[in-house]
């Protein structure tokens, strides 16, 4: 994860912190209990949270990729991965998206995990600078998101 370090320890940035306290409850959550139809339900609300909380830019690319996934993939589930909207299967995040915002970034990304199956020879994209969203963008995520789907 990048954002901006903290200068004078060369640690973590407050952004990088809260994504790691983000992702602990979200481990936190999957072990308390419950599966199926009940936690698939809770996954996606907080997901539709992680969206809500998106201003501007972030919010326009965050609700286009989650409909995308929606109508290309409608068996990926949706949740969140360090705090941030994603998509699995099986439990295993396959897409998933990184708003500008988060680590005051000047791109939004959307990447790709190990279990998306976008294999091509020896070398394949995983992660894309996303700055806004048009008819072009959104065919080409349309192809990614359907392909890494599988």
């Amino acid at each position: 994860m990048v954002g901006k370090k903290n200068a004078q320890k060369g640690g973590f940035s407050e952004a990088e912190l809260a994504a790691m306290k983000e992702r602990a409850a979200e481990l936190r959550a999957e072990g308390a209990g419950g599966s199926g139809t009940a936690k698939k339900k809770r996954e996606a609300k907080a997901c539709a949270d992680a969206l809500a909380k998106l201003e501007g830019t972030d919010r326009e690319i965050g609700d286009r990729l989650h409909t995308i996934v929606a109508e290309e993939a409608p068996h990926l589930d949706p949740k969140t991965w360090y705090g941030f909207p994603s998509y699995a299967r099986d439990g295993k995040v396959v897409v998933f998206f990184t708003p500008a915002s988060k680590f005051d970034e000047r791109y939004a990304s959307i990447g790709f995990n190990e279990d998306a199956l976008l294999d091509d020879g020896i070398l394949w994209p995983t992660a894309f600078a996303v700055l806004g969203m048009n008819d072009e963008v959104e065919e080409r995520l349309r192809d990614l998101v359907r392909r890494a789907a599988g």
